[in-house]
């Protein structure tokens, strides 16, 4: 484990058990677990929202193979090519979170809920900008495994957006001529973003994990078990 990730998961537990009265400890943390707190604190050391903020959409907007129509290809087929550099499909206010963890702690087993919200600025050469709010959950099982000799290993399982990805338009007045577009890229959306999500999300969050020792991250896992019996 690199040291200054060692040293950050001290001082965090540390903090955890400081709380005077245990009541306390579950406002302080918003009735987190020390693993969720964890992960939470792992992504931002990383910088996973700007990750997910540098993501480039337009291309994955236009590519025929994954949506049934090319948007961005449609949408600047009778412009001018000045026309067509002005027009940016943007990530911004990125909310990356572990929004809660659900363990079997005698099958050594564990799943992360994780958040995240960001809203989507388009911008056109012929139109202000419209803003749309994305909202989705991914879903992660981990569990430790022990090999011939008794050691535990942690396994990685399935890392995937759980349900429908959520996607609202901001913007109060749209021109009626961009509502069709707005419609088809509300779709569109929907496909491709969890794909590139998935993709940086899920390898963060395993290495964050690895990182963990086992006995420490059994010790997280039976805290995080009592946590979920302690709640009404």
């Amino acid at each position: 484990m690199h040291s200054s990730w060692r040293l950050f998961i001290l001082l965090t537990l540390l903090a955890l058990h400081k709380q005077p009265y245990p009541g306390l400890a579950h406002a302080h943390l918003d009735s987190k677990s020390s693993l969720a707190r964890i992960i939470s604190q792992g992504f931002m050391k990383h910088n996973a929202e700007d990750q997910i903020q540098s993501i480039y959409l337009q291309d994955s907007l236009n590519d025929s193979r994954q949506v049934a129509y090319g948007m961005v290809g449609w949408l600047i087929g009778g412009m001018k090519l000045r026309q067509q550099q002005e027009i940016s499909i943007n990530i911004t206010n990125v909310q990356l979170d572990c929004a809660g963890i659900q363990v079997s702690f005698y099958k050594e087993w564990f799943s992360t809920n994780i958040s995240l919200e960001f809203d989507l600025e388009l911008t056109l050469p012929f139109n202000n900008s419209t803003m749309l709010h994305t909202s989705m959950n991914l879903a992660a099982e981990f569990w430790l495994e022990k090999d011939e000799y008794g050691r535990r290993d942690l396994v990685v399982g399935q890392c995937r957006t759980e349900s429908d990805v959520h996607v609202t338009v901001l913007t109060e007045s749209v021109p009626y001529k961009m509502k069709h577009f707005i419609h088809k890229l509300k779709e569109n959306i929907r496909k491709i973003i969890p794909h590139l999500v998935e993709n940086q999300v899920c390898p963060l969050l395993g290495d964050l994990l690895r990182q963990l020792d086992v006995k420490l991250l059994k010790d997280l896992m039976e805290q995080a078990a009592a946590d979920e019996l302690d709640e009404p």
